[in-house]
């Protein structure tokens, strides 16, 4: 077994005390809260499976009812916005999971706490938890609150497509030439990269994009250009 690290503050009973509920089975709480990296036997990968399976079913449960008019494309398409990385990773900052995760020291130092996908697993591994102490009406209530900002901004938008797809929709209706995504910059070291991406347009820059993946960077520049070109 990797020592591990974890920061001091906030507690576990920090957490219970922002959920509103001491947990049955404190061992499985710590278990949601271990990355494989800390303890490869001892890991929230199980759970987090059964967490993305909850998850699953709780916000398509949520969009069926919500949207009884719109059809099983775009429900997919609202379900995509909600439980991507980003927003699990989000949604697990707010909980302030991070300070709270044992991970193993190598992945400490590359700085692996930062990691969208580390902190999306545990946002997971805590949904099953929830889920086995609790129960569904428990963990549904749970989740619905946690992602209220996501859900949001699916309830105030018409056009549930990302924003890559967006931008390539409406240049393929107007017949015109496909987006280009180009890298302008990297930022940051090595294990904490921040991406500056252009996306260009009939050869000109339409819009600028800032994150931490190329990913998320792509994102941002086509919203820019979706504003100035709508």
């Amino acid at each position: 077994m990797v020592s591990a690290t974890a920061a001091c503050s906030p507690s576990s009973s920090d957490l219970e005390e922002r959920l509103g509920h001491k947990f049955a089975d404190r061992d499985l709480l710590k278990r949601a809260l271990t990355h494989s990296s800390a303890n490869a036997k001892v890991s929230n990968e199980r759970l987090e499976f059964l967490g993305d399976a909850i998850l699953g079913l709780v916000i398509n449960e949520f969009l069926y009812a919500a949207f009884p008019h719109r059809k099983e494309g775009d429900l997919a398409k609202a379900k995509a916005l909600i439980v991507c990385q980003a927003s699990l990773a989000e949604a697990s900052r707010r909980l302030d999971l991070l300070p709270l995760l044992q991970i193993g020291r190598p992945e400490e130092a590359m700085g692996g706490r930062n990691r969208a996908s580390l902190a999306a697993d545990a946002y997971e591994a805590l949904v099953a938890v929830i889920y086995m102490d609790r129960g569904y009406p428990s963990v549904r209530e749970f989740i619905i609150k946690s992602l209220d900002y996501e859900i949001q901004q699916v309830n105030k938008s018409a056009d549930w497509r990302d924003a890559k797809t967006a931008l390539q929709e409406l240049r393929q209706g107007l017949h015109e030439s496909a987006p280009v995504y180009r890298v302008a910059e990297e930022q940051g070291l090595p294990h904490d990269r921040t991406f500056v991406v252009e996306v260009v347009i009939d050869g000109e820059v339409a819009g600028t994009g800032v994150g931490k993946s190329k990913r998320e960077a792509e994102q941002a520049a086509a919203e820019v250009a979706l504003t100035l070109l709508r």
